[in-house]
């Protein structure tokens, strides 16, 4: 298997969804900005960027196959997996995760912790015998638990201490939001491949609704510490929502979705920087 297709696996355009939390827990804990450039904290955004999401797709890819066959989604806009890649694409998870994991900070109890968070949430999410992502409502849960546990990684490798709950919380419903509302243009491909998720249980409707509503309580977790900015999110996605709401065909839907990695990764980069310029003012 070549690298070219090892990076279409590892889905490049959603490289931003585990980075964005490195660098939102990195700026938020490190004491000063030099520190950022510390030789471990380089390395592990590398993981993020690439190995971690290798790891996260490829494993989706082997268990999701049936599903993938059935869904438009799988076979024009993201990456079909066939069964005489996986042992292949096996290998090749391996051989880009299992080299940092030599460099963790086990004096890190925090980080290790998080770091552990991260395999589990993000490998259970597709792989059995969990296998959450045919767990309705769990499928969210263990999507949005990597994101927070990457964030978590980062801040507790930079010396954060004790456990930032609102923050972590607002975290928690921004992604279980993310991940909720990527499951509503599968709907008809998750049912026809007999694959329960949040979406298929609660129909379209009320999936965006949880949505809007979850948005909107990250919106407000978040005001403490970024203010103003998390209310204009919170009125960008609620539009989003609403946009969605009032859309009546699956493909309409899925053209909308496919700016939504675009949006995801505005906001985040807002975000960063309301964090960075709050703790480190020019």
């Amino acid at each position: 298997m070549k690298l070219g297709r090892i990076i279409t696996i590892s889905r490049y355009r959603f490289w931003i969804y585990e980075l964005g939390p490195y660098a939102l827990g990195a700026f938020a804990a490190t004491p000063d900005l030099t520190a950022l450039l510390h030789w471990r904290v380089l390395l592990f955004a590398l993981f993020f960027l690439f190995s971690a999401n290798l790891y996260i797709y490829g494993i989706n890819d082997m268990f999701d196959y049936e599903t993938d066959i059935k869904n438009p989604r799988k076979v024009n806009y993201e990456a079909l997996v066939k069964p005489e890649e996986w042992k292949s694409l096996s290998w090749w998870i391996v051989a880009v995760v299992v080299p940092f994991l030599l460099f963790l900070p086990f004096h890190n109890k925090g980080a290790l912790i998080s770091m552990v968070l991260f395999f589990f949430f993000a490998g259970f999410y597709s792989a059995k015998p969990i296998r959450a992502k045919a767990k309705p409502f769990f499928d969210s849960i263990f999507s949005a638990g990597h994101y927070v546990a990457t964030g978590a990684f980062s801040y507790y490798l930079l010396g954060g201490v004790g456990v930032p709950v609102y923050p972590l919380l607002a975290a928690m419903a921004w992604s279980i939001a993310m991940h909720a509302y990527s499951a509503v243009p599968d709907i008809e491909s998750d049912r026809s491949a007999a694959l329960p998720t949040i979406a298929t249980t609660l129909q379209k409707q009320k999936t965006l609704v949880l949505c809007l509503l979850l948005y909107i309580v990250s919106g407000i977790l978040l005001y403490p510490y970024v203010g103003v900015v998390s209310l204009i999110l919170m009125f960008v996605y609620a539009v989003l929502m609403i946009t969605s709401l009032r859309i009546q065909t699956d493909e309409k839907l899925l053209h909308l979705y496919t700016y939504f990695p675009y949006i995801n990764a505005s906001s985040g980069m807002v975000i960063f920087f309301s964090i960075l310029l709050s703790r480190f003012p020019l």
